[in-house]
């Protein structure tokens, strides 16, 4: 069942070892409050103060954008494996590789083309998906509107006649009766006995009659007065063998690319799922560097918080780390921009802390 994590950092004691037994030990004696693992994030090249802090808002930007994406992906393949739902967690899963740090822009590029891809893979499968639809949707439906190419014969018509014609009529149930009785008398020039049910639905039957052409605009006339509805149909078998043609290739194509579209989605999400984990990373190292100075003196730790118990969790690391907090306060109070703090997106701890969010891509 996939839950939120919790990425944070603290600096170095006598090492940063003894930092990491600290915690695993502070939260982990009452009860596990939390399953912990060492996050490790290589040492990056700092730079300067001032690139440190432009980077921060950026990767925030970057951040927003990636979790974006892998939103996007998990919630189309949701879409894509339609009936099976419960599928679509064991295909999100990011393969557990050692989180290697690469560049900003490589991260942005790799994303961004992911997010292109989807766009145009999406919209592809969305027409096909779409056309097939409303394909579907002429073949059902009531007789007034159905398409009636699957329902009719060759033999239910008078075909090649000069002077017959044979009209397809739609008669409700409840007129059943008054249909047989009238329909010879609806026009001059009806074929006697010449109609019969050719399908039903739940309301109405199809029927065919035969008649002369020129007694067609009477026959339609006097029958709409009777709730008989005359439908505009030719029989034509080659627009009806295109139309069932059309729908095979439509539902071929619609198979040949689901199977194709759900590996993509299931690579490209673990590709965006990773590159949005190292994002977390870079922004702890460039945080937990502007927090707490040089040289590189931290220790990352992830944390799986227990659900039950993350109030308690909370206040833990607070007394664990609260006296960080002095320097951050006098800062805070001096209502100085800090770098790399925006107070009214993110929560703020006297640690570094940043949340993954795995619980956006629950789809029920």
């Amino acid at each position: 069942k996939m839950t939120e994590f919790w990425l944070i950092s603290a600096p170095g004691e006598k090492t940063c070892q003894q930092t990491w037994e600290k915690l695993h030990a502070a939260t982990t004696k009452n009860n596990n409050l939390s399953t912990n693992s060492k996050f490790n994030i290589p040492d990056l090249k700092v730079g300067t103060l001032d690139v440190l802090v432009g980077l921060s808002d950026e990767l925030a930007k970057l951040d927003a954008f990636v979790e974006g994406v892998v939103k996007k992906v998990a919630q189309y393949m949701a879409d894509v494996l339609e009936d099976s739902k419960d599928k679509v967690q064991e295909n999100l899963l990011a393969n557990g590789g050692k989180v290697l740090i690469t560049l900003f822009s490589f991260i942005f590029k790799g994303v961004n083309q992911i997010d292109n891809d989807l766009k145009a893979r999406a919209s592809a499968y969305n027409n096909l998906k779409g056309n097939l639809q409303n394909l579907e949707r002429k073949n059902a439906g009531s007789l007034l509107t159905r398409s009636l190419a699957d329902i009719v014969k060759k033999e239910d018509f008078v075909l090649d006649s000069e002077y017959l014609v044979t009209l397809l009529v739609v008669v409700p149930k409840l007129n059943y009766n008054d249909w047989v009785k009238q329909y010879e008398t609806l026009a001059e020039m009806v074929v006697p006995r010449s109609s019969n049910v050719l399908f039903e639905d739940q309301d109405s039957y199809l029927c065919n009659v035969t008649l002369f052409k020129k007694a067609v605009d009477d026959f339609k006339h006097k029958a709409r007065e009777y709730k008989f509805m005359v439908r505009d149909f030719q029989y034509n078998e080659e627009e009806m063998k295109a139309d069932k043609e059309e729908m095979n290739r439509l539902s071929t194509d619609k198979k040949k690319q689901f199977g194709p579209l759900v590996r993509w989605l299931k690579v490209n999400f673990s590709e965006a799922f990773i590159a949005w984990i190292h994002v977390k990373a870079l922004r702890v190292f460039v945080e937990s560097v502007l927090r707490y100075g040089l040289p590189v003196n931290f220790q990352a730790m992830l944390l799986q918080p227990n659900k039950k118990t993350m109030k308690k969790l909370r206040e833990v690391l607070y007394d664990l780390y609260k006296h960080l907090d002095s320097s951050a306060a006098a800062i805070i109070d001096a209502t100085m921009d800090i770098p790399g703090l925006n107070l009214s997106q993110q929560e703020y701890y006297p640690y570094v802390y940043y949340k993954i969010d795995c619980n956006l891509l629950e789809f029920k």
